[in-house]
């Protein structure tokens, strides 16, 4: 099994053939009862095929042998286009929903609709007849009495929790997968990135954050520019600190608003910026008892919005708070060793109190992404305990906290300096360490870290791989989960602020980033590539909460 499989399509050109779309991997010892009712429950909807049937043979049954192919009908996918509300261009160059009634008028839709639709939205309309698979009347999983079930629970949900389904991820296409790479990452060029087509094989969601990393990056370079020359001024001259906060301010209204504007003319382009507004489903994660909706007349868990509100300010705020306090008391630790060493450095200075001074500081840069790391972990629990409808009022409590959270842990020591202890030179220092500190250690465990581990699974895999003879090495590749987006505009929002609040103070920090956001878009692009599987689309009409 892996991300990377030869396509094939059997049958007519009635769409009526199997092309495998997603990949659905259930635990090796799951009940055979389990897995028969799930297969029933997809099979109303989609295809399902076992991955053995012509696709690496017996020894892929063996080792697993709940590893399983679905797709569905063109039909099928046409008309989950029109339900999911997917916008396409029309004869007359806009952009409207799809309709399969007025399919014929619109641009590229020929004969049965044939390759009207990207594998990548082929893949997200698969992902959805998942996600809508609900509990109605079982009371537990066929096979499995302890994991009960109640009418509006998520199947495929309440499965993965349980560790009876292990993944569901969807397949690489290895051709077009290799254009993209030489054309995004594989040759160093001077030129934008090419968004279109990652758009149309990643979808808007990945699209709409490599084109903000590149947006980002090209609008921190006047910046960088005042700030190199700016550097090498009399850092003791205050009236020069006020000249350059003052070009900071107007420099991040400026590109704050215009990037608005370029994100919604990318989503304009792509389809998507009215059809977020009009549709959005409630979430996989969602529960409750199932009801229909008063709005859409659609049957859908239904959840009392006041006890969601108990949850999150009987809960979830104070434990926000008990975090912002432990965190006050680190900083008050950390102040605390950096005293001790400029005390040793005055009374006895030398080369190496000297560069005893710098060890406070990295040290609590280590400690600050050791707590947003764990502090992240609390604040997926707790988010999804609160159980929010939409995907998108989720991803705004999930951000609000982990911002709320991060900004205090990154930058309430700077304005501590800054303010209260109004030491210039120590918060260049601070500032500077912080920043470098930081920047390294996201490359280490975004890039370097990942292709690590995913070369030790790699190397395993490839012994198993050498005894099979309808694979090839580059099909037997197992990439890692991929996570997301969320930490790489985490990181952004925490630069961004850095280069926003401090530059003024350490003029050199824009060239920093620069550099940081050069090297993230190629190792990035790769690891998307080659390390992660493949995501799901996600028609995002912008970058939601981050903007």
């Amino acid at each position: 099994r892996g991300t990377m499989l030869k396509q094939r399509s059997t049958g007519g050109d009635d769409g009526s053939g199997f092309t495998p779309l997603v990949v659905l991997e259930l635990a090796p010892d799951a009940k055979e009862e389990a897995v028969t009712w799930l297969l029933s429950k997809i099979r109303a909807q989609l295809l399902v095929e076992p991955l053995g049937l012509g696709a690496g043979g017996g020894d892929s049954q063996k080792e697993n042998p709940n590893v399983f192919l679905v797709g569905a009908l063109r039909q099928r996918l046409l008309s989950g286009a029109e339900d999911l509300g997917l916008f396409k261009e029309f004869s007359d160059d806009s952009m409207r929903a799809f309709t399969y009634a007025n399919r014929d008028n619109f641009k590229d839709f020929k004969g049965d609709g044939d390759g009207f639709l990207s594998m990548a939205e082929c893949q997200y309309i698969v992902k959805h007849e998942l996600d809508s698979l609900r509990a109605k009347n079982e009371t537990c999983i066929p096979g499995y009495e302890k994991v009960k079930l109640y009418p509006g629970k998520s199947i495929i949900r309440r499965m993965q929790s349980k560790g009876i389904l292990m993944q569901v991820f969807p397949l690489h296409e290895r051709e077009e997968l290799k254009r993209l790479s030489f054309t995004w990452y594989q040759r160093v060029k001077l030129s934008l990135q090419p968004l279109d087509d990652i758009r149309h094989y990643y979808g808007e969601g990945i699209a709409l954050y490599f084109g903000f990393l590149e947006y980002f990056t090209l609008a921190l370079v006047p910046m960088a520019l005042v700030g190199v020359p700016y550097y090498l001024f009399d850092w003791e001259d205050y009236d020069k600190y006020v000249v350059f906060a003052a070009f900071n301010l107007v420099w991040c209204t400026v590109i704050l608003e215009a990037w608005k504007r370029s994100s919604a003319t990318l989503a304009y382009r792509w389809g998507t910026l009215s059809r977020k507004k009009a549709f959005e489903e409630p979430r996989p994660g969602f529960h409750g008892v199932l009801g229909f909706n008063a709005v859409t007349g659609r049957e859908e868990p239904l959840y009392p919005h006041s006890r969601r509100l108990l949850r999150i300010y009987l809960v979830s705020v104070p434990f926000v708070l008990l975090c912002l306090y432990l965190s006050l008391y680190v900083m008050m630790v950390y102040f605390v060793m950096e005293g001790w060493a400029l005390t040793l450095h005055d009374a006895e200075p030398s080369f190496w109190t000297a560069v005893l001074t710098f060890v406070p500081s990295v040290i609590y840069a280590v400690v600050i992404e050791a707590m947003n790391l764990v502090y992240r972990y609390a604040a997926e629990f707790l988010t999804g305990w609160e159980n929010h409808r939409l995907e998108s009022s989720y991803q705004n409590h999930l951000v609000l906290k982990v911002l709320v959270f991060n900004f205090f842990n990154c930058f309430a020591s700077l304005f501590y300096i800054a303010f209260v202890m109004q030491d210039m030179v120590l918060l260049r220092q601070s500032l500077a360490t912080l920043l470098i500190t930081s920047q390294i250690l996201n490359q280490v465990m975004e890039a370097f870290l990942p292709y690590w581990l995913q070369r030790r699974r790699n190397k395993k895999m490839m012994r198993r791989a050498r005894k099979r003879a309808t694979l090839g090495e580059k099909d037997m590749e197992m990439p890692l989960v991929d996570q997301g987006t969320f930490d790489d505009y985490l990181e952004l929002f925490l630069l961004f602020g850095y280069v926003s609040l401090f530059s003024c103070v350490y003029p050199l920090a824009a060239v920093l980033v620069v550099l940081n956001n050069i090297t993230e878009v190629y190792s990035d692009a790769f690891k998307m590539c080659h390390v992660f599987k493949r995501p799901f689309s996600d028609p995002a009409a912008n970058i939601g909460i981050w903007q």
